[in-house]
């Protein structure tokens, strides 16, 4: 069997390969769909399509209250990955996950920028942020219309594969950040990895503030 980190690396070189072939920019009115999404255009765009395209800006922001605890531990610092992950998505992020090791402790006290990261309360906001999202499609949404984008845009369809892959590739940083916590329990680590998005949410809302030492 291929280590874990063997398989995230021909994942990831598949998916680089993936988008270079597809070429989703050069098709033509993508550059025009994500100026309007960008821009708050929602009146011109399906919310199913602004929706999962707000979904790739949450992700980072999932992973950052993670990530920057991690860095703590690592050799290697976290906000390249970060930075590079809110405009390529798992693209940006797998660097950080490839190049640290499993290290579940933390040592040392939080400043300012891991305590907010920390708080259950960033947390909160993000998961009443992205249950909002998830309203504002069901509601003004065309799931029919959306599908039918979806089927000839290349650029939501590699978008839906980024997300399903920061789904895939989240449960990598999870158990650390868990055994710093205190919690051991496995059956806590699924419940939160199988719900794709509002687990990894939910986690961050109910977690344990993180110890610190001297």
């Amino acid at each position: 069997m291929l280590p874990l980190k063997m398989v995230l690396l021909i994942i990831w070189a598949f998916f680089v390969g993936y988008i270079l072939q597809l070429q989703p920019l050069e098709q033509s009115g993508t550059l025009t769909l994500i100026e309007k999404m960008v821009k708050l255009q929602l009146n011109e765009v399906n919310a199913y399509a602004f929706t999962l395209f707000s979904f790739m800006g949450v992700w980072p922001l999932i992973y950052a209250c993670l990530m920057f605890i991690d860095e703590r531990m690592q050799p290697i610092p976290a906000w390249p990955s970060f930075l590079a992950s809110n405009g390529s998505g798992v693209i940006g992020m797998m660097p950080y996950i490839l190049l640290r090791e499993s290290r579940p402790y933390f040592l040392g006290k939080k400043d300012w920028l891991i305590k907010l990261l920390d708080s259950r309360l960033t947390g909160i906001a993000l998961l009443i942020s992205t249950i909002g999202l998830i309203i504002y499609a069901l509601y003004s949404g065309n799931f029919d219309e959306f599908i039918k984008q979806w089927q000839t845009s290349r650029f939501l369809y590699l978008m839906s594969l980024d997300f399903a892959l920061m789904y895939l590739v989240f449960p990598t940083l999870l158990g650390d950040d868990m055994a710093r916590r205190g919690w051991h329990d496995s059956r806590i680590f699924w419940a939160v990895a199988i719900v794709p998005l509002l687990g990894p949410l939910v986690y961050l809302s109910i977690r344990p503030p993180l110890p610190e030492t001297e």
